[in-house]
């Protein structure tokens, strides 16, 4: 964050999602890479990521949620801010969207991740029920989505808890 908030020279923000939310709030002591959504993507920002991954030898991707799901209503609002540095203000990407996407792929660890957020209060169960209703209709928009499959493993997160197993 400072390195790259100490060379933007126009304001900016960056969102951080999945394994570098899980470090920053201590569920995970590592991630294999920094997955990142910056607005507005600057090429002055983009530039610096490449030089920013070679120094900390860490892979560096700009994915985020609304790569693989309809983007939530209200996602910024919800959108926790970490810190300022320079003229960039960093945020993490908004929970109830990185569940759903989480809950979308079903791997084991993004589950734990989910159960991390539930547990944490960052993520009201019946809350994300209702987002995932929002979204629902706009799920044709990712053909590697099967609608109904989703909506039951969020069902199943809802109704009986977080499970390790789908």
């Amino acid at each position: 964050m400072k390195a790259l908030g100490s060379s933007a020279r126009a304001d900016a923000r960056i969102y951080v999602v999945g394994g570098a939310s899980a470090v920053l709030l201590e569920w995970r002591d590592a991630t294999v890479d920094l997955d990142l959504k910056i607005t507005p993507e600057t090429d002055e920002i983009l530039r610096n990521l490449p030089v920013l991954k070679e120094r900390l030898q860490m892979n560096i991707e700009l994915a985020s949620p609304d790569h693989f799901i309809p983007e939530l209503p209200g996602w910024q609002g919800r959108s926790q801010f970490i810190r300022q540095e320079g003229r960039l203000s960093f945020f993490h990407y908004d929970f109830y969207a990185q569940a759903l996407a989480k809950i979308e792929r079903g791997h084991a660890v993004d589950l734990l991740d989910v159960r991390q957020m539930v547990d944490r209060g960052l993520v009201d169960l019946g809350r994300l029920l209702e987002l995932f209703t929002a979204i629902e209709g706009q799920l044709f928009r990712y053909p590697a989505l099967d609608p109904p499959t989703f909506r039951q493993a969020v069902e199943r997160v809802v109704s009986q808890g977080i499970s390790s197993e789908q």
